[in-house]
Parts: C-alpha cells; structure tokens; sequence
C-alpha cells in the first residue's frame, strides 16, 4: 500500500494511542469503544475491505473469551470467588502472610480464569484486606496489579494475549507447555513481589485476628458447584487434549472451543442463565474483535513493519532472539496495550518465518508482552480495570508516577527471574 493508506493508518494509531493516554482523565469513555471506532476508520479508509473482515476476527479467541467469562461470571454471581479469596485471607495469621497469600491468590486465580476477571473482582478483596489489617491500600492495589499480571503469565488462558499466542502460533501442546517452563519463575516472582511491596512501603509483620466464614460469601450453592466444576472441566480438558497431541491421537485443533462448548453445557442449569451473560465481560469482545480488523487493516498498510523490524529484521536464534523479542514486547506494549501488540508481532514473526516448533520464541512473547503490563499503567487492560474500580468505588487512585516508578523495577526482576528458563526453553 502507498502514502495514503500510511497516513490513514498511522491516524488510526494515534486516535488509539491518543485515546488510551487520554482515557486515564475521561473514565467513562471505554477502552473498546476507542477501539471500534478506529476500526471504523480502517474500514471506511479502505485498509481492510468490507468482504475481509470475516477472516480478520479470530473466531476462535472470540468463542475462548465468551467461554471463560461466562464461566467466570458464574463463578463471581454465585459468590464462589470472594469465598475461595477469603477462605486463603482467613489462613493469613500476619501482614507478612498476608501479603504472600494475596500475591499467590491473585497470581493464580488469572492464570485460571483470565486475568481482567481478577482485576474486576480484586479491589473488593484489597479493600477489606486493608481495613482489617491496618495498611493503607495504595500498596494493596499495586500488589493486585502486579500480581494478576504476573500470574497471569504461567498458562495460555491466563490472558488474552496468550490465548492468541497459543492459538495462532501451533504451539503443539500450549497448556503443558507454558507450565513446564513459566509456572516456576512466575510462582517466585510472586513470592518476591510481596516482599518488595512490603519494604518499598514499611508494611510491619504483626497479627492479624479475623476469622472467615467462605459459606456465607456463597450466594447460589448451585451455581457455585456448576461453575467450579465447568472451571475444571476446562483446565481437564485442555490438558487431556495436550496429552493428546503428544500421544498424536485425534485432538482438537481449536482449543478456544473448549471453554465455550463447557460454558454451552452449563447456561441452561444455571438459577439465572440471563445474569451469567450480562455477567460476560461484552465490552472486552467486542475491543478483540474491532481489533483484530484495526490491526490487520494497520498491517496491510506496511505502516509498522519498519518500526517493529528495527530490532529484529529477520528471524533470529534464541541468544539475540530471545532478548530481541522482549525489548520489542516492552517497548511496544506500552504505546499499543499488549494485547494490540501481540496480535501485530504475531503476524510479523510469522511472516519472519517463526513456526509451532521455536517454542522458547512464542514462550518469549508470551512473557514479555505480558510483563510488559507490569512497566506502567498504559501496559495492560486490568490495570486500567483495577483503577477504574478503586476510583469509582474507594476514591482512590494511584499515579502514573508512582506505578511506573515500582513497574520498573518489578519488570526488571521479573525479567530476570524468567529468562533463564526462557533459554532452557531453546535448548
């Protein structure tokens, strides 16, 4: 494509960018809303023709998404979450516990059930946390932000950026294999963030007396079982069909089916099958697939391809590309959110000629792109989520500033605590 069609996406990119920056002063102008209009404007500047958009969306990360959240919002509506959070808060005995039980709570809970959920359902947590405790909360909203972001990494349904990682890249066994390598570095990168929150802000190691029933957090019993068993169900799923693949057996090939054929199971069961879809989370739907017509339309316009090749012209081996993928993800992350950036990079390393078999190059991206959410606020989606929640409910907030003064050392030592097993990856 020529100039014009440059111009046209490089207006689109700054009406994204632009409003995501602005966003943080105008909260109630959504997310998904700055991005369906610049799809509009891909579509109407003739970057993507109306007869593509079809083969644009990724039908299957839609149908993965609707899945999870309707799971999710189940496991929310029923009271399931806020009784598995209160039940490990009850365990704390001790600020100190406390802290380390939170970071594990939240690390995990997205690395099962989708990261923006947590971050939606979090604060509530952190607040309650904070008043029984005695800390304030801005320490707490950090840790849920950084912790949620962080666990998040260790499974390809942790977020949306790894789910596109594992369904686009044919990794040939994504669940197993984000496990093997990134469950170990992220679980002790969540141990070292409760202790950095805990000295950056003074927090004392002293006593904590409160006791927690999880039953009376539990508001449908029924609903409570059917979204704890559809939530198994899923992960059982996915790792049978891992098991699968190895023993190179019929599988399935679509692995964003799977949740969405669980959740299809368990609708007509549920006491309010209406509440479960008003649960979903249709604003983050409708970002991922106004997105993926901005960004094909972006990269049809052979806007971009310079830039992201500065630092990688052409497929590298793990020593330069490992470190040459991340410095991309870090970087880029911050001016396109991770998950418009992932969706690019995963089209310019295929067309670089990265295939299902460079593992340790998706696990790459996967890690980076997602710590990348934890360099500043503008990185990822639940950040924006978390601080829309504190700000609306609690009359809080925390800086630009501040998080990124934090953000840059975390994603330092989250670095550095993954890339040895990133390399391990490529051996």
């Amino acid at each position: 494509m020529g100039f014009i069609q440059q111009t046209i996406a490089a207006v689109a990119l700054a009406i994204l960018i632009g409003g995501l920056v602005v966003k943080s002063r105008f909260p109630r102008v959504p997310a998904w809303s700055i991005m369906a209009f610049t799809s509009f404007v891909v579509v109407v500047g003739g970057l993507l023709p109306i007869g593509e958009l079809g083969s644009a969306v990724d039908l299957d990360v839609v149908l993965f998404l609707i899945g999870m959240f309707s799971i999710v919002s189940m496991a929310e509506s029923s009271g399931l979450l806020d009784a598995v959070a209160y039940w490990f808060l009850a365990r704390a005995g001790s600020t100190r516990r406390m802290l380390i039980l939170l970071s594990l709570l939240f690390g995990m809970l997205a690395a099962f059930t989708v990261n923006d959920a947590v971050a939606l359902m979090g604060p509530a947590i952190v607040a309650t946390a904070a008043r029984i405790a005695g800390v304030e909360l801005e320490p707490l909203v950090l840790l849920l932000a950084f912790s949620v972001t962080i666990g998040s990494v260790a499974t390809p349904i942790g977020n949306p950026q790894n789910v596109l990682i594992a369904v686009q890249s044919g990794i040939a066994t994504p669940l197993l294999t984000f496990l093997k390598y990134l469950l170990v570095p992220t679980l002790a990168n969540l141990l070292a963030l409760s202790v950095l929150i805990s000295r950056w802000y003074g927090i004392p190691d002293r006593k904590i007396n409160a006791v927690f029933v999880p039953a009376e957090f539990i508001k449908n019993r029924r609903d409570a079982y059917l979204a704890g068993g559809a939530l198994i169900s899923v992960i059982a799923a996915l790792l049978i069909n891992d098991v699968l693949t190895l023993m190179g057996l019929p599988h399935v090939e679509n692995i964003g089916f799977i949740p969405f054929v669980v959740a299809a199971a368990v609708y007509i069961f549920s006491s309010e099958p209406r509440k479960v879809l008003e649960g979903v989370n249709w604003g983050t739907i409708i970002f991922f697939i106004t997105m993926f017509i901005t960004m094909r339309g972006v990269w049809n316009s052979g806007l971009l391809q310079p830039a992201v090749g500065a630092l990688m012209p052409e497929k590298e081996g793990p020593t330069v590309g490992i470190p040459a993928i991340t410095a991309e993800s870090l970087l880029f992350s911050q001016a396109l959110s991770n998950v418009p950036f992932t969706e690019l990079f995963i089209q310019y390393m295929k067309t670089a000629g990265y295939g299902p078999q460079d593992v340790w190059s998706w696990l790459t991206l996967a890690t980076a792109a997602t710590i990348a959410g934890n360099l500043t606020l503008l990185g990822a989606a639940s950040n924006i989520i978390i601080l829309e929640v504190v700000e609306s409910r609690y009359s809080k907030t925390i800086k630009f500033g501040e998080f990124a003064k934090r953000g840059v050392v975390i994603t330092a030592v989250n670095m550095a605590l993954y890339l040895p097993f990133l390399y391990l990856a490529a051996r």
